[in-house]
């Protein structure tokens, strides 16, 4: 097995920065800014950082991660047993949830302290007196990148947030923040490597940087900029990224940190690396032959998608089926549940609560669709075509021909559901496209116009800041 040693410091994690007041989700307690005399021991910033990668192996991605990303839309139910409401996950599976949901909560705050720590760890850095200027500006431009992560979770989920640098309790205009996040990310380009030894994997690269601003480009629609990262990332002899030939493949232990992956939240499940938390368990089989608690599972819906484009290869490797022998021979028998997400399974620690499944964020299937789309607004047919098909002939599907340009749209859209199902952006990219209202009609749900585009600030906030707006439509 790969070693990450750089990047498992669970326990090291917890000694650097403890937890921050669950009553104050902007603002970072200042008994969390670490000096090097405030411990018996000396910390490195590269230790400091290690801390704020380890903000994404927490149990809010096991759970309530799921709600705000999956369950919430056309791709998944809440799962489980009819009964078990999973504390609020049948609020976001029916559209039903308020500014009270835990999990709007958790992730919210989740979000601002891990964009805190990140901005400790930069000035943590730039103070510490490291006389190495090359890896110093890679220590900053790692710690930006994962801030940039966070912001632009929050700007798709709540449009205006506070940056948090700037003022904690007064939402700054989305505009801002997405060109808070794009500095954010030039800046991690100009430092960051292209790779990494063995011992580094998981760590922000260069290419990291440029795909995810790709995308950001993508929901600012500034098409040709996201053209032309995308189109960098996927041409550069330098990043050397290449589609896996097999695309099952990209969730099994040998398709972690592969030619394919740009970015993963690195798990390992050995003691006393720390991974993430039952991310594989909560979306576990459940039932006497299973080993989780079932939530997050495939719609009707999806399947439905899947069958209807002929698209075996991915259906079968995102959804797991009742009845079925998985890949690694494991016989899964009459489950509680019809489906589950394949791309959550750990064939190594099953419902372990300390997973080894890395979270694949990023991946090089998604820069082309990027491509893709941008190039198809752009009016560039050829190009869109060409980095579409190049998708879907992995997969034995046949070339889309169209040259018109609607059509071709809704194209795209169609192959990044196929392609990215449960990989945690469909709500966003239903409400980034306008498709939302009629996707959730046809799947049995009602959205609310001039509502469910955003999320409600979550109402603790709005009690420790009673002066922040809500957003429309939300009390």
């Amino acid at each position: 097995m790969k070693k990450y040693k750089n990047i498992a410091f669970a326990s090291l994690l917890m000694l650097l920065v403890w937890s921050c007041s669950d009553n104050d989700f902007l603002n970072v307690d200042s008994r969390e800014r670490i000096e090097a005399q405030d411990s018996e021991e000396n910390y490195t910033p590269e230790q400091f950082l290690t801390g704020v990668y380890g903000m994404f192996t927490d149990w809010d991605y096991a759970f309530s991660f799921l709600a705000v990303t999956e369950i919430i839309s056309d791709n998944a139910d809440k799962g489980s047993s009819p009964g078990d409401t999973g504390a609020d996950k049948n609020l976001f599976d029916e559209l039903t949830f308020t500014s009270t949901a835990g999990s709007l909560s958790a992730m919210w705050s989740r979000w601002y302290k891990t964009i805190g720590r990140a901005t400790q760890s930069i000035e943590y850095t730039k103070n510490y007196g490291l006389t190495d200027e090359t890896y110093k500006n890679r220590l900053i431009g790692e710690a930006k990148f994962l801030r940039a992560i966070c912001y632009f979770w929050l700007v798709r989920g709540w449009g205006d947030v506070p940056l948090q640098h700037v003022n904690a309790a007064e939402r700054a205009p989305k505009e801002e923040v997405y060109a808070f996040i794009e500095q954010d990310l030039k800046d991690a380009m100009a430092v960051l490597p292209n790779s990494y030894s063995e011992s580094d994997l998981g760590r922000a690269t260069k290419g990291a940087a440029q795909g995810l601003l790709s995308k950001v480009y993508l929901y600012e629609k500034k098409w040709q900029d996201a053209y032309d990262a995308a189109n960098e990332v996927i041409t550069s002899p330098a990043y050397g990224y290449e589609l896996l030939d097999d695309y099952s493949m990209i969730w099994r232990v040998e398709g972690e940190n592969s030619s394919e992956s740009l970015f993963e939240f690195q798990a390992r499940g050995d003691s006393p690396a720390h991974g993430i938390q039952q991310y594989s368990q909560t979306q576990g089989a459940r039932g006497t032959t299973g080993w989780g608690w079932g939530f997050n599972t495939p719609s009707e819906n999806l399947l439905k998608a899947f069958n209807d484009e002929g698209d075996v290869i991915r259906r079968d490797a995102t959804i797991m089926f009742r009845n079925s022998v998985l890949y690694d021979g494991y016989q899964l028998g009459n489950t509680e549940n019809p489906m589950y997400n394949y791309k959550a399974y750990s064939s190594k620690n099953k419902g372990a609560g300390d997973t080894d499944k890395n979270i694949r964020y990023l991946r090089l299937g998604e820069i082309y669709l990027i491509k893709a789309e941008a190039a198809n607004e752009l009016g560039q047919t050829t190009q869109a075509l060409g980095a579409l098909n190049e998708v879907r002939r992995r997969v034995d599907l046949p070339d889309v021909t169209t040259t018109n340009k609607d059509e071709l749209r809704k194209a795209i859209w169609k192959e990044r559901r196929l392609e990215l199902a449960f990989e945690h952006d469909r709500w966003f990219d239903l409400i980034r496209t306008g498709q939302a209202k009629d996707a959730m009609t046809a799947n049995g749900k009602n959205f609310v116009v001039g509502k469910h585009e955003l999320f409600p600030i979550p109402n603790q906030q709005k009690i420790d800041t009673p002066d922040m707006t809500q957003n429309p439509g939300w009390n």
